[in-house]
């Protein structure tokens, strides 16, 4: 007798246990336990299920989900192998195509939504998903009988209860494509009305936007918002983007953008809400933090219109996506980036649109973005376009600066009478001046100009403010460009930099080597002519190459010349390049061979020192009290040495340390090593280019420089770790740091200059100030302070919205915080007979 005829017992009722023990029995013989089961390779189904009628095969589904009830959980951690079975067999069924009839379908809802427990079980125990993929073509536009249409709102309802496992998400998907087979039964030649459905702020705002439309745009919104809904993977398919696009062409592009900017724009503003939970579990309390910013299907459909955008490559839409991924990839605390899906849809669409302004925009998002894997997908989209065009990715990021419609570093706007100019004044600073006819200044924006021309002002000052970001973004990739060697020949060099309108800004004030045949020189741009450090004129043309001057790589006498030239000739570097931190190997590092211990036994506060890794391109991640949460090694690729950087990392386990979410606060460092790509070995040290050793470990001393505990005033204060104080006060008042030593250099020249010169001088690794009532030695590494005669520490916390002393004062270099510091805390104290707060001078009061 065949397994169809055992199947079905004399009285015409089915029986399929038979088949479901054989199909147990094989998954057993390489699994004696599981989970899931995959009955698609069983011979089961092969050669039985497979071969099924259409109507066995849902006798069989509906004998499977009456088992499936009836079976009672399971007393221990095994799962029930036979529910797990028949659950595959059932999803299974309905992966491939099945005729179902009304009867067969209203029998599959009523097996599924009426027993008591049904609550119990999440959708895809009984595959809804794949029963509604299934009638949704065949029932659709079809006469549905009152049974079935009463089955479709069991069903809707059982869906919209059931949270066993089931997102908000997959529950409104679901709903929505049962309202659209109702729909369709009722009205054939209409457009099923579609909007968001996510519960958030979003929903209500585009909602009404699409509710105030016209009928006929209406309707062509209705069919976007259903196909983006279903916008599904990483990317989407050509077909998605040539039926979207036919779609907005029939509604105009000009109305698709001006509604998509009001939905992006309102995303970029929309602030995320917390709440806090406080659960207790014995002894021990803690914190919940829920977060609400974006419903997961919003986040979907949106991730639908945003793919729609790479059609479009004008400015406006440009910088809108790279203003939302930027807001979508902010973490939110305890949960991550706020929406990915979203900011991964915008590095597409940026990287799919026409032009260099897209790429441009990533080369700016890959320097604010610290999520490793969004870097990848950055550099790759970064890579893929440079190859496309057949020049490098350091070409390529060049080609898309943006130069604003600059002259000279400004640009000027004519309205009715007025004439306003807007130019740059420093790296992320600009300014904005209005003059009248007869070319006096005015102090305010014209009235005439507010009430008229309001939308002119806007794109006046959005221009302004896309030239500041652009400046901060390109000194950052020319300070990491400082990491390799690269030589440029001399007449790109001039197009792309000497002559760019707004990379001319930096370049004029960065030294660079200019490369002869026979010879070569260092030179920098001063009263428009080059000039090496002993002020001689130099004409370029003699050379072929251009690449960026590295200290690391100059005589000590050719580093000091460079200094004194800029001191004297007030010029003030966008980066910190003639001032550079450098790093000789030393004969503890050519000893230990393969490893450096110099930035070890360091304790760091572990989420301020990731920050700082990720913000240089490191790798690096958070590490807690889970298994393998003990130690990390952050890496850095540097691609054109064939080398990755490691700096290992340890967690501190001491006193319970670490935040709710189980992250460690503390973590202690160990060693640097320097791995070869291609091979995966370390290399020794003396192997190591000197540019790329360098610009590592002063990478490593950054970290440890601005994330030790020993830079923190109030950690001995206010606890910290008893073990650990020892570290505390030898980091804090201990040897300087290179960044600390090229301080020192800058006060010895600065203090001089200032109204305390009288009563400061440096005295090895401190600032000493003399006071009306003590004399103060400030720590030229941490900023912190000791009161003679007895060494006494003296807090004082610094106030971050006072405004910065050294604004005023000529500085070669910007982006030193702790000159800032040390300095406002020497003002203070050269009067501290005058200082009135009492945390402060009840320390100083004191015997």
């Amino acid at each position: 007798m065949g397994i169809l005829n055992k199947l079905f017992n004399f009285s015409g009722k089915s029986n399929y246990d038979e088949l479901i023990a054989d199909s147990i029995a094989e998954v057993k013989k390489t699994n004696n336990y599981f989970y899931v089961a995959n009955v698609k390779n069983l011979e089961s189904y092969v050669n039985t299920v497979s071969q099924f009628t259409d109507d066995v095969k849902i006798d069989f589904v509906l004998d499977c989900i009456h088992k499936i009830y009836t079976i009672e959980p399971p007393k221990n951690y095994y799962p029930n192998e036979n529910r797990v079975i028949r659950e595959a067999y059932i999803n299974q069924i309905f992966k491939s195509k099945i005729q179902i009839s009304f009867d067969q379908f209203d029998a599959m809802v009523n097996a599924i939504c009426s027993t008591k427990n049904c609550y119990d079980f999440d959708l895809s125990t009984f595959s809804v998903s794949g029963i509604l993929n299934q009638v949704e073509k065949q029932f659709s536009a079809k006469n549905l009988p009152e049974s079935t249409l009463k089955s479709f709102e069991i069903l809707k309802n059982y869906i919209s209860k059931n949270n066993v496992y089931t997102s908000d998400k997959d529950r409104l998907k679901l709903i929505s494509k049962i309202d659209s087979i109702v729909f369709s039964n009722a009205n054939a030649d209409k457009i099923k009305p579609t909007y968001f459905m996510g519960q958030d702020d979003f929903t209500a705002f585009a909602n009404n936007i699409i509710q105030q439309k016209k009928d006929d745009e209406k309707e062509l919104w209705f069919i976007l918002i259903d196909k983006a809904s279903k916008a599904t993977g990483s990317k989407p398919s050509d077909k998605y983007l040539k039926d979207s696009k036919k779609i907005i062409d029939e509604m105009g592009s000009d109305k698709f953008k001006k509604t998509t900017h009001e939905w992006f724009q309102f995303i970029i503003d929309l602030k995320e809400k917390l709440t806090t939970q406080t659960h207790t579990y014995g002894t021990e309390t803690y914190n919940i933090i829920t977060s609400e910013f974006l419903s997961a299907i919003n986040i979907e459909t949106m991730k639908g219109f945003i793919w729609m955008c790479s059609h479009f490559y004008d400015n406006q839409t440009i910088q809108l996506l790279s203003k939302l991924a930027e807001r979508c990839y902010k973490k939110i605390p305890q949960k991550g980036p706020a929406a990915a899906a979203i900011g991964n849809a915008c590095l597409f669409s940026l990287y799919s649109s026409n032009g260099l302004d897209g790429i441009g925009q990533l080369s700016r998002l890959r320097l604010r973005i610290k999520q490793t894997n969004t870097q990848t997908i950055i550099e790759k989209y970064i890579n893929s376009a440079a190859q496309k065009l057949g020049i490098s990715t350091h070409e390529i990021e060049d080609l898309a600066v943006e130069d604003f419609g600059l002259t000279n570093n400004e640009r000027t706007y004519v309205i009715e009478d007025f004439h306003c100019t807007i130019q740059i004044t420093g790296v992320g600073k600009s300014s904005l001046r209005w003059f009248k006819a007869d070319n006096t200044e005015q102090k305010s924006v014209p009235v005439i100009v507010k009430e008229k021309y309001a939308a002119k002002l806007k794109k006046i000052k959005d221009t302004q403010k896309q030239i500041e970001q652009t400046t901060s973004a390109q000194r950052d990739r020319i300070d990491r460009m400082l990491r390799s060697n690269r030589i440029m020949p001399l007449d790109y060099f001039i197009k792309n930099y000497f002559q760019h309108a707004l990379l001319s800004f930096l370049s004029k004030k960065i030294i660079w080597n200019f490369i002869g045949e026979n010879h070569s020189t260092t030179a920098i741009f001063k009263e428009e002519t080059w000039v090496d450090f002993n002020n001689n004129s130099l004409n370029i043309n003699d050379f072929n190459n251009v690449s960026l001057w590295h200290p690391v790589t100059a005589k000590t006498n050719e580093v000091k010349a460079w200094r004194n030239f800029l001191i004297e000739n007030k010029i003030q570097q966008p980066l910190k390049q003639a001032f550079r931190e450098i790093y000789i190997l030393t004969d503890a590092e050519i000893n230990t061979r393969n490893y450096s211990n110099r930035m070890a036994a360091h304790v760091l506060k572990q989420h301020q020192y990731v920050t700082l890794a990720k913000g240089r391109s490191w790798s690096a991640k958070l590490i807690g009290s889970w298994d393998g949460g003990d130690q990390d090694t952050a890496f850095l690729n540097l691609p054109e040495y064939n080398l990755r950087v490691e700096y290992w990392v340890n967690a501190l386990n001491a006193d319970n340390e670490f935040n709710d979410t189980g992250i460690w606060n503390y973590i202690t460092t160990d060693q640097i090593r320097f791995i070869n790509t291609t091979n995966n070995t370390s290399v020794d040290l003396i192997d190591i280019p000197p540019i790329a050793f360098s610009e590592a470990l002063r990478d490593v001393d950054l970290f440890v420089g601005v994330a030790s505990v020993g830079n923190d005033a109030t950690w001995q204060d206010s606890g910290g770790l008893p073990a650990y104080r020892d570290y505390w006060q030898s980091y804090s008042f201990g040897d300087l740091s290179e960044t600390a030593k090229n301080r020192k250099e800058i006060l010895s020249g600065l203090i001089p200059r200032l109204k305390i010169a009288n009563v400061s001088s440096i005295i090895d690794k401190f600032l000493v100030v003399k006071g009306k009532l003590r004399t103060y030695k400030i720590h030229i590494g941490s900023t912190n302070i000791l009161m003679e005669p007895n060494d006494q520490y003296l807090c004082i916390v610094a106030d971050r919205s006072q405004k910065s002393l050294t604004e005023n004062l000529f500085i070669p270099f910007e982006g030193d915080s702790g000159l800032s510091v040390i300095l406002s805390k020497a003002f203070l104290l050269a009067n501290d007979d005058k200082i009135t707060d009492t945390t402060i001078t009840s320390q100083i009061n004191r015997s």
